[in-house]
C-alpha cells in the first residue's frame, strides 16, 4: 500500500519557494469543477502586500491580508475583453505564517482555503459558494485520509 508522505516539518519558517511549492500542491487539491476553469491565472508568493494594496484596501496592518486576486474577474469580462496584464493570485507569506502559527491549521489546507477564496473572486462567486467548494475539498481530504487509514 502506498501512503502519502507526511507533511513537511519545518524547523524554520517556510520561505517563498516553500510556500510556492505548497501553493501548487494545494491548487492540485482544489475540486476540478473550479480548477479546470482557472487558465492563465498565475500564483505569486511575496512576503507582504505592497503599500499601494495596503492603502487601497485600507488595511490596518499588512498582516490583515493573506491573499489577493489581481485582475478582472470573469463576471466582469466581456466577449471583446482584451487583457492588459496577466490575472494573478498573490499569496502573502508572512501573514499566512502568522495565521498558521496562531491557529495550528495545516499549512497546505490554509493555502488551499486562500486559493479557493481568491479563485472564487475570479469567478465572481459568493462567499456561500466558496464555502461549499471548501467543504467539498475537505470532504475529499477526509475520504482520502480515511481510505489510506482504512487500507492499513
Amino acid at each position: 500500500m502506498t501512503e502519502s508522505p507526511p507533511p513537511p516539518r519545518y524547523t524554520v519558517a517556510p520561505g517563498l519557494d516553500d510556500i510556492e511549492l505548497l501553493a501548487h500542491e494545494a491548487f492540485a487539491q482544489i475540486p476540478e469543477e473550479l480548477s479546470r476553469h482557472v487558465v492563465g491565472v498565475a500564483i505569486r508568493v511575496v512576503d507582504f502586500p505592497d503599500e499601494e494594496t495596503i492603502d487601497e484596501m485600507e488595511l490596518e496592518s499588512p498582516f490583515d491580508l493573506l491573499g489577493l486576486y489581481s485582475g478582472v474577474s470573469l463576471d466582469r469580462k466581456s466577449v471583446d475583453f482584451t487583457p492588459s496584464d496577466v490575472d494573478m493570485i498573490f499569496l502573502y507569506r508572512r501573514p499566512l505564517l502568522d495565521y498558521w502559527c496562531e491557529t495550528d491549521e495545516d499549512l497546505t489546507h490554509l493555502i488551499r482555503h486562500v486559493l479557493i477564496h481568491e479563485i472564487g473572486h475570479h469567478f465572481g462567486l459568493s462567499d456561500d459558494a466558496m464555502h461549499a467548494i471548501e467543504e467539498a475539498a475537505a470532504a475529499d481530504d477526509a475520504a482520502r485520509d480515511g481510505g489510506a487509514a482504512g487500507g492499513a
